[in-house]
């Protein structure tokens, strides 16, 4: 194989050749093993390009995805991508980070799958539920990568078409989706509170929450070592810029930065500007209301200020907005935008969010009110609002939030002008 080392275009055929005697089932295991022999001396980009081809001349993407897991087993460890420097808030800072986060959750569950076959048999009944709670959080924290693929599927890919790649962005779409209905796949599982012994949650962990955790990690691997480098080589700091101002549309996944990226170009932006979280606004644009208007500018300051916490979840239950006053009694980031309300809760609580939502969108309630009379040494009260259009209908729910300590201490009257000494 020695002679294929310097001719591109003869690894790429023989390439080619492997996989399509592959896809035929010609000796599987002999053809997988020549295949990952050559693949330990292939530069990526000309994997990428033998993909494309095959997908162009009719060969099922399925069948490349087979392909896909056999290319990144080979390529695991071999490309040093910590070697991508990029500023911090960069889009590829960014899915970096938000990846170090997942992995973080993959490695707990990992070691609640190791430490299960040494739950003695007398302590199933009081381990096991509260291991599959555990589980069940850490597999609803997961389901925060659909934010982190869509990401990719719309602001990645279509810059990879338009430099001619379009084999690939699929074949990765295609992992997506699969990841999509493991992960799917193991909430349910895990919902259904049938799991009581260490033999049944064995079973969950081999046919769907193991496979679900190695596709996961093996994902983290193709975008580090396979997309990311692709992409930096291909995108222009205007495409990387593009991508920057519409993450926030799609939300983040487990983290979030209050850092500012500027590229090193001349942007076109005269009369718009920047705000502190990174989203643009033109200045003097008037939000005309029934009693009255803010421009962009007030808007984001009037957020910023206002005593209490807002957060809004529409009527899909993804979470749209939320104040960002830097005195919040809830801690929030954007990592939450996007996500389902219900992931945002603890598994313990869900019953009761589910509850609300169910009884305010059939018109049943408009108000829940709660309240924490020591929540780290405050008092705090909480109002949950359904959002009801001009004619009734649902649009979603309002919750504010206010730390009213100060407030309880109150007594007799304050007619006299007295500042705040905070």
């Amino acid at each position: 194989m020695s002679e294929l080392i310097n001719n591109s275009s003869k690894r790429k055929e023989l390439l080619k050749h492997m996989i399509l005697e592959l896809h035929k089932g010609e000796a599987p295991d002999a053809v997988r093993a020549r295949l990952k022999e050559l693949l330990k001396s292939i530069p990526y980009n000309e994997v990428v390009e033998v993909e494309q081809q095959l997908i162009s001349e009719g060969l099922p993407e399925e069948e490349v995805l087979k392909f896909c897991d056999i290319h990144s087993a080979v390529l695991e460890g071999s490309i040093d991508s910590h070697a991508i420097e990029v500023p911090e808030a960069h889009p590829i800072d960014t899915l970096k980070k938000e990846n170090r986060e997942v992995e973080k959750i993959t490695t707990l569950v990992k070691e609640i799958f190791n430490s299960v076959p040494s739950i003695p048999k007398e302590s199933e009944g009081e381990v096991i539920p509260k291991m599959v709670l555990k589980l069940k959080g850490h597999f609803n924290s997961l389901w925060d990568l659909d934010k982190h693929y869509k990401r990719k599927e719309y602001l990645l890919f279509p810059f990879l078409e338009k430099n001619g790649i379009t084999g690939p962005p699929k074949v990765m779409w295609g992992k997506h989706d699969e990841i999509r209905e493991q992960l799917k796949a193991s909430r349910e599982a895990l919902s259904q509170g049938e799991i009581s012994s260490k033999e049944e949650l064995m079973s969950v962990i081999v046919l769907l929450l193991g496979p679900a955790i190695d596709a996961v990690d093996s994902m983290i691997m193709k975008e580090e070592e396979i997309l990311m480098p692709m992409c930096m080589e291909k995108f222009t700091e205007e495409n990387w810029y593009q991508i920057y101002m519409e993450t926030p549309v799609y939300g983040y996944c487990l983290y979030d930065t209050r850092a500012e990226w500027k590229p090193n170009i001349q942007l076109e932006t005269a009369g718009s500007a920047v705000g502190a979280e990174g989203f643009s606004y033109s200045e003097g644009t008037a939000i005309r209301l029934s009693s009255g208007s803010f421009d962009m500018k007030e808007l984001e300051a009037l957020f910023v200020t206002i005593p209490i916490d807002i957060t809004y979840v529409d009527a899909n239950d993804k979470v749209k907005f939320f104040s960002h006053s830097p005195n919040r009694v809830f801690e929030r980031n954007r990592s939450i935008l996007g996500r389902d309300v219900r992931l945002c809760h603890p598994p313990g609580s869900v019953n009761i969010v589910e509850q609300i939502l169910e009884d305010f969108k059939s018109g049943k309630e408009n108000k829940a009110k709660f309240w924490l009379s020591n929540f780290m040494g405050r008092f705090v009260y909480i109002e949950y609002t359904a959002l009801r259009g001009k004619d009734g209908e649902y649009l979603g729910v309002i919750e504010v939030t206010q730390d009213i300590s100060e407030f309880r201490k109150l007594e007799g009257d304050q007619r006299l002008l007295s500042y705040s000494q905070k």
